[in-house]
C-alpha cells in the first residue's frame, strides 16, 4: 500500500456488501480482496475481472469472496469506492499543504493527487473519470456524472469559501475534466506520465481557475 493510501473502514468501501465485518481480521481480509482486485485490473482491466481469478490472486476461497462480494460488480462497487475514497483524502492532505491562498493554487493539489494516484495507486484505472461506454455494466452508474466536480467544490468551498451552488459545480467540472483529459494522456505513452502535458494541464487550469474563482475566494 503507497504511503498515501487511506485506511477504510469496510462500512465507506462497501456500501453494497454482503457482509459487513467489524473485525480487525475481517478488514483485513477485505482489504487483500480489494488489492487482488486492483492487481488484476491492472493486468487485465475491468472488463475480464472475475470473483474466480481475484479468489486465486488473494489466495481466498471462492466462498470467502461471495461472503462480502455477491457478484463482480459489488465488488468493482467497492473497489471504486476506495479508490475514490484515498483519492479524496490525498486532494485534501496537498491542498493542507499549500499556503492560504486562491483557488488557482488549489488546482496544483487536485493534479499532483492525479498524478500521484496514476503513479502508485494499483486500480486507479477504474475511477479514472470514465465514460458510460468503458464501464463495466455499459452504464456509467459506478460514479455520477460530475462526481467528481462537486467534490471539488466542497472541499473549495470549505477550504476558500466559494459558493457552493450550480454554477462552481459547472466551473469545477470543466477544470476536472481538463485535469482529467490532459493526465490521462501524460500515461498514455509514459508509464511515469509524460510530464509536458501534465504541466500543461497546470498551466491551462491555473489560469481557469484565476477567471473564474479566484476573485470569488
Amino acid at each position: 500500500m503507497p504511503d498515501n493510501a487511506v485506511s477504510m473502514s469496510p462500512q465507506e468501501a462497501l456500501p453494497f456488501v454482503r457482509t459487513e465485518p467489524i473485525q480487525e481480521r475481517s478488514a483485513a481480509r477485505l482489504d487483500a480482496l480489494l488489492d487482488a482486485a486492483a492487481a488484476i485490473v491492472d493486468e487485465i482491466g475491468f472488463n475480464r475481472l472475475t470473483t474466480g481469478l481475484v479468489a486465486a490472486r488473494a489466495k481466498a476461497s471462492i466462498g470467502t469472496v461471495y461472503r462480502y462480494f455477491p457478484d463482480r460488480l459489488v465488488l468493482l462497487h467497492a473497489l471504486r469506492n476506495r479508490e475514490i475514497q484515498r483519492f479524496k483524502a490525498l486532494v485534501l492532505e496537498n491542498i493542507s499543504q499549500i499556503p492560504r491562498g486562491n483557488v488557482s493554487d488549489a488546482v496544483d493539489g487536485f493534479i499532483d493527487a492525479f498524478v500521484s494516484m496514476y503513479r502508485n495507486e494499483s486500480g486507479f484505472q477504474i475511477i479514472r473519470f470514465i465514460g458510460s461506454e468503458n464501464s463495466p455494466s455499459g452504464k456509467n452508474d459506478l460514479v455520477p456524472v460530475g462526481f467528481f466536480a462537486r467534490e471539488f467544490v466542497s472541499i473549495l468551498a470549505a477550504e476558500f469559501g466559494i459558493p457552493d451552488n450550480d454554477e462552481s459545480i459547472f466551473r469545477t467540472e470543466i477544470l476536472v475534466d481538463t485535469c482529467n483529459a490532459l493526465v490521462t494522456r501524460a500515461f498514455q505513452t509514459d508509464p511515469d506520465g509524460d510530464h509536458r502535458f501534465i504541466d500543461e494541464a497546470r498551466v491551462i487550469s491555473r489560469q481557469y481557475a484565476r477567471e473564474h474563482f479566484d476573485s470569488a475566494s
